[in-house]
């Protein structure tokens, strides 16, 4: 079950780093909780399929182009661990990000029901009790 779960996450980042909001919403519960890591506010929560959509339409006009690039999986069962990157262009001054990002994505019967990303990785690896 696990190694499906690493899956649906993979397939949850690639529908992330291509802007499809709807991809990404296929692959979650109806009552997903999503606490973003670069939101306008740090750590604010989108909720459900709406929710998805509100925070990938804050992304698309803030950013030209916006990537998660997933560096590192850690498999715990029904939570995954993802290590990487943000890469983006901000959208008029064109300001670049990089900045780390580490995302803990819990999942039930097949789906995300609440993903967490932190811009520090030891904070994300705390969070599931894991150290480096």
């Amino acid at each position: 079950m696990s190694q499906e779960n690493v899956e649906i996450v993979r397939r949850a980042i690639d529908a992330f780093s291509r802007g499809d909001a709807d991809a990404f919403a296929d692959l979650a519960t109806s009552d997903l909780e999503w606490t973003t890591g670069l939101g306008a506010i740090e750590g604010e929560t989108f909720r459900g399929r709406e929710g998805v959509g509100a925070y990938f339409a804050q992304l698309g006009s803030a950013w030209d182009s916006f990537v998660f690039i997933a560096e590192d999986f850690r498999d715990l069962g029904k939570v995954v661990v993802v290590l990487g990157r943000l890469e983006g262009r901000g959208r008029g001054g064109g300001v670049p990000v990089n900045s780390p990002v580490g995302a803990v994505w819990e999942l039930r019967r097949a789906q995300i029901w609440r993903l967490r990303a932190y811009l520090d990785l030891t904070k994300a690896l705390k969070a599931v009790g894991l150290e480096e």
